[in-house]
């Protein structure tokens, strides 16, 4: 996949990642820009969660959003 497909994409579902984990800003989501391994330490810190529960969560949304893509 391109980096513009890539860029878009993550433009397209950073509105849902701030539905379901409000307290990533929107500093950290430009930071992330796609990258699961980022989102996932990001994820942990913001949330004060185990690496293993940001892990299922993620995996859990990744499930409701089959259309996202990481980079």
């Amino acid at each position: 996949m391109n980096e513009d497909r890539v860029k878009g994409n993550w433009l397209q579902f950073k509105g849902k990642v701030k539905e379901q984990w409000g307290k990533l800003t929107d500093d950290d989501l430009d930071v992330i820009a796609g990258k699961r391994d980022q989102f996932l330490g990001k994820l942990q810190e913001r949330q004060g969660i185990a690496k293993d529960v940001a892990e299922k969560e993620l995996s859990d949304w990744e499930s409701r959003n089959k259309d996202f893509r990481w980079d």
